[in-house]
């Protein structure tokens, strides 16, 4: 893996009587500019820049140098996949590890929360939010301050450790149990050898999809390489199928 681009020294951090520079990345026209009508019309808020895709976003984001980006969770049919905004997060944090990502999306959805906090994202919002709550949402990030409640970071942490083990009484879970439908049948072809791209041709998703489910998929069965993962499915398999009772 290639080493991030290096970015100039930093300055110094902004006086308070600086304004917070906040970026939006949305692939709605209307919503992307009453989300910057929102901002502008707010003391202390300037917006330096948006985009309409990733693309537009990861060339004009570091030029412009903002505190704060709010990122939209999906954009349209961007080959990243359905989490396009969160690849950008991911990238965006590699480029500028110190800009805070606010993402905005119309869905709750547990996926998408996991893999917005795996990419660094600061906080993460739904676009049902009424406006005060937006801009002291973009305040909080701006500060170094995570939007993530009690709530969110207890759902994350269950996600990371997996489900609670059986008692002492039953049979031990399977470590592959903590994994979900989708991120089995890519384990699964992880051990048939497949590479990303064949695995993404193979489930029609987005190569930079399946790179983040096997982020995922390592880190809940506590190893470090893919080929420790085909190895430990391999074990449990043989493990399962000698066990008495079963087929």
């Amino acid at each position: 893996m290639n080493d991030p681009v290096k970015t100039p020294p930093h300055t110094t951090p902004p006086r308070p009587t600086d304004p917070v520079r906040v970026f939006i990345l949305d692939d709605h026209e209307v919503v992307r500019r009453g989300v910057r009508d929102l901002l502008e019309a707010e003391d202390g808020i300037e917006v330096v820049g948006e985009a309409s895709d990733a693309r537009e976003a990861l060339a004009r984001v570091p030029a412009t140098r903002p505190q704060v980006a709010v990122l939209d969770v999906r954009l349209g049919d961007d080959p990243r996949g359905d989490h396009a905004g969160i690849e950008v997060c991911r990238e965006l944090r590699a480029l500028m590890p110190e800009l805070a990502c606010l993402m905005l999306t119309s869905f709750d959805d547990d996926e998408a929360l996991f893999d917005a906090i795996m990419a660094g994202a600061a906080g993460y919002v739904l676009k049902q939010i009424n406006g005060a709550d937006l801009i002291a949402a973009v305040r909080t990030v701006a500060a170094g301050t995570s939007m993530l409640d009690p709530r969110t970071t207890a759902r994350v942490m269950a996600r990371l450790r997996g489900p609670e083990p059986a008692p002492a009484e039953e049979p031990e879970l399977s470590e592959l149990d903590r994994l979900t439908a989708r991120e089995r049948q890519i384990l699964d072809l992880i051990g048939e050898g497949l590479t990303n791209r064949e695995i993404a041709e193979r489930l029609f998703l987005a190569e930079k999809t399946v790179k983040n489910r096997i982020s995922s998929i390592l880190a809940k069965l506590g190893v470090g390489r893919r080929i420790q993962a085909a190895m430990l499915v391999g074990r449990i398999k043989d493990r399962e199928g000698n066990a008495p009772g079963r087929n």
